[in-house]
């Protein structure tokens, strides 16, 4: 099944932070198709002086939607992330990882909504995704 995660990263050595996410999915998740390039982004949705490094990445995986999302929720601990968004307040993060596609599977549960429901929001997501899946893309940006 492809998979497609956003990641993002705002404190400490950011490059090394995504590199170690994207070591992490291919291991415990699947295979790493595609790795679009690390955006330098402003953070959305809180006030820091942090920068965010954010990427894109398509997933070959056997894993179903929830054991992927299980998997990232796993691989943000290792990685050492302690403190997840509650209620739509955000903080500075070591590393996220988000699930924006599962195949084409629409889901709605307690904690997992798939498409992503605030990706066509989101140029820090547009963006990498817009490189790794141009075709894909182009019918997600909300209209100017």
């Amino acid at each position: 099944m492809k998979l497609v995660l956003a990641l993002g990263s705002n404190l400490g050595d950011r490059d090394a932070n995504l590199n170690n996410a994207i070591r992490l999915i291919n291991s415990k998740i699947g295979s790493a198709d595609k790795i679009s390039g690390f955006y330098r982004t402003e953070p959305v949705g809180f006030v820091s002086d942090n920068y965010f490094l954010n990427s894109v990445v398509l997933v070959n995986t056997k894993l179903s939607v929830y054991q992927a999302f299980k998997a990232t929720q796993k691989i943000e601990k290792i990685l050492g992330r302690t403190t997840k968004s509650i209620n739509g307040v955000h903080f500075d993060r070591i590393i996220d990882i988000d699930l924006l596609f599962y195949g084409n599977k629409i889901l709605k549960t307690k904690n997992l909504t798939l498409p992503h429901p605030r990706l066509h929001l989101r140029n820090f997501v547009l963006d990498p995704l817009n490189e790794i899946l141009p075709n894909f893309c182009k019918y997600l940006r909300m209209p100017s």
